[in-house]
Parts: structure tokens; C-alpha cells; sequence
């Protein structure tokens, strides 16, 4: 039987990055559609109104919570 140190390839035979130009694997997603982005928005303003109609407390708080994701998303990004 052999061991495992036997059955893995030699280090020069494993590709560590994929070659420039190479198509990428074709199930990773690489954008949503506007759809998609719809969507999304769309549930978001539908959870933010269910909540609100229970505690309007609460609904200002995910609406701050939202608000302040996006910016600290956006200075990540661009800083």
C-alpha cells in the first residue's frame, strides 16, 4: 500500500495560481444582474416596513444600522 507522501504529484506538477488570460472557474458568480440587485434592495425595504409596523424604534435602528454599513463599506473601499 502506498503512502500518502507517494500518491500526491511532485511540488513542480501543483499549479499554485491560475495562468493570466486562464478562464476562471465558470460557477463563481463574477456580478449580479439589475435584477438580482432589485431584488435585494427590494427585500431590504420589506424587512425594514414588517419591523416597522411592530416598533418604530426598531425600524430606526436597522435603517441607522443600514446607513452606517454603507458608509463604513464605502471608506474601506475607496481608503
Amino acid at each position: 500500500m502506498k503512502s500518502l507522501a507517494q500518491e500526491l504529484p511532485p511540488p513542480r506538477a501543483i499549479q499554485e495560481t491560475p495562468l493570466p488570460g486562464e478562464n476562471q472557474d465558470p460557477l463563481i458568480s463574477k456580478g449580479l444582474q439589475k435584477e438580482q440587485y432589485i431584488g435585494i434592495i427590494g427585500l431590504a425595504i420589506a424587512l425594514v416596513a414588517a419591523v416597522g409596523f411592530f416598533s418604530r424604534r426598531f425600524e430606526y435602528a436597522i435603517i441607522f444600522a443600514f446607513f452606517l454599513s454603507a458608509l463604513l463599506i464605502a471608506f474601506f473601499l475607496f481608503v
